[in-house]
């Protein structure tokens, strides 16, 4: 699979990254739309060279340009390619019309999309509407886009599924489900996140052979994470150099959640772990991980001994939002320790907002919803900004976990894809506190280890499901992975 690079965009940021291409370094719109449209070509028989017939479905904007050129390409690489038209060819402009005009001239053929005709080709090409989409999806577009759907066939995306948001990764009342999404000049950051899994397939990035110079004009602050190997050991390295973390929770009935985030914390490389729980179970938790150090803690004056030793506190794994979860909750709150929140220490914030600038949020949507007295659905329309909103009100760094997790410090927003559905499961979000924990007793900065947490988190998932399967997958299933990982 293709290495993506990491800077994402905005639609609006993309619309600028061609103007500068076009009006000041002198590269045609049309050489631009011949490279995008010969792309789209390669991607299509790369990825199925037995194919021998297309159905281009053109719609009235630059999208259907690029979408001419593929098919002109294609007939005169001798495959039987048809474009299907929405709306009038003749009424498109600029380099869109020369490339229709282009393709009739090779001897295209068009024809104009009917709701009631099967599509007959082997793979479909959608160019229908393009990044500049800012409502929702109507009429006989809504209509091409069920009809593309409801094929079963191959399809393969210009630029971005026609439907699909560029900036939020939604869909705009509907969107075409792509195998495969060729995008050019600037990735943009809706085909990671939001429900563009569910509709982008594999992404293809081509630059366009736009020169470096160009990018340098625009700056960027969202970012693909990809793995940073961690520094090697020295060689005299012992159990205190290696950080302490200490997991607050497990409430009566939820003592797992502390375990998970206990283990995960030394699966990745953490000198010692203290887990602060209830009396009731503190001394059956270590049983079978007799590593984890787990103290009955009833009280403030019990939990203090065990904050000064901490380097990181994992805080809310079952942590419960009864009178004894929220004693230690207000108590590690009035350390300075870094710490990660997770769970019912969201909750407890979301109860009484305040903010801190060690902390790591880690909320999934639900959660995200009410830290900003919203709603899941809210969080979801535009992740992004919902991300944004919650550093900017509690300060730190904030997780929006999910599909295409998001991570916010003050300087940038960056994602995560790796992971996948097998993690609809209980207890991954104790797992990735304990990993994000583990990672900062090691010395990682509080956005570093975030970053590097929630990837390290979703590619375990990735191994453990390549193995065995998706369904069925367990948090704890995790942890031989993450091991195999930080090494």
């Amino acid at each position: 699979m293709q290495k993506l690079p990491e800077i994402l965009y905005r639609a609006a940021q993309v619309r600028e990254l061609d103007r500068i291409a076009i009006e000041e370094f002198n590269i045609p719109g049309c050489a631009l739309m011949r490279r995008a449209g010969g792309a789209v070509f390669e991607c299509l028989t790369g990825k199925w060279p037995t194919v021998r017939s297309l159905a281009v479905f053109c719609g009235s904007g630059n999208n259907a340009g690029d979408g001419y050129v593929a098919a002109r390409l294609a007939r005169e690489a001798g495959l039987d390619a048809l474009a299907v038209c929405v709306g009038d060819p003749e009424k498109l402009k600029g380099d869109a019309l020369t490339a229709y005009r282009d393709y009739v001239q090779a001897g295209g053929s068009v024809k104009t999309f009917e709701t009631e005709h099967a599509i007959e080709a082997d793979l479909v090409v959608d160019a229908l509407l393009g990044t500049g989409l800012d409502r929702s999806v109507t009429g006989l577009y809504a209509e091409a886009i069920a009809a593309i759907n409801r094929s079963g066939l191959p399809v393969v995306a210009v630029d971005i599924p026609s439907g699909l948001n560029a900036d939020t990764g939604n869909p705009l009342g509907c969107a075409v489900k792509a195998d495969c999404t060729a995008t050019f000049i600037g990735l943009k950051q809706g085909l990671f996140t939001g429900q563009a899994a569910e509709y982008a397939g594999e992404i293809v990035y081509d630059g366009l052979a736009v020169p470096d110079a160009v990018f340098d004009r625009v700056n960027p602050d969202v970012f693909l994470v990809g793995q940073k190997p961690l520094m090697p050991r020295h060689r005299c390295a012992h159990k205190g150099n290696m950080g302490h973390v200490l997991v607050v929770g497990g409430d009566l009935g939820f003592s797992g959640a502390a375990r998970m985030a206990g283990e995960a914390a030394l699966r990745v490389g953490a000198g010692l772990v203290s887990i602060a729980t209830r009396s009731e179970h503190a001394g059956l938790m270590n049983l079978n991980r007799p590593e984890l150090m787990c103290r009955g803690v009833e009280s403030e004056a019990d939990l203090l001994p065990l904050l000064d030793k901490a380097n990181v506190v994992a805080l809310g794994p079952g942590l419960g939002q009864k009178e004894w979860g929220r004693t230690l909750f207000g108590a590690v709150l009035r350390s300075e320790k870094p710490m990660v929140v997770d769970a019912d220490g969201l909750n407890l914030l979301a109860s009484a907002p305040m903010g801190k600038s060690c902390w790591i949020l880690t909320p999934h949507p639900g959660e995200a919803g009410r830290l900003l007295h919203s709603s899941a659905q809210s969080v979801e329309r535009d992740r992004f900004s919902a991300v944004s909103a919650i550093r900017a009100a509690y300060g730190g760094i904030a997780v929006l976990k999910g599909a295409g997790t998001l991570i916010a410090s003050d300087s940038r927003i960056a994602v995560s894809t790796t992971g996948n559905p097998g993690m609809a499961s209980g207890g991954m979000g104790d797992v990735l506190s304990g990993v994000i924990a583990g990672l900062i007793a090691q010395g990682l900065d509080v956005q570093e280890a975030a970053e590097q947490g929630v990837f390290l988190h979703g590619r375990a998932a990735d191994l453990a499901a390549a193995r065995d399967g998706e369904r069925g997958l367990l948090a704890t299933d995790l942890l031989p992975f993450l091991k195999q990982l930080v090494n």
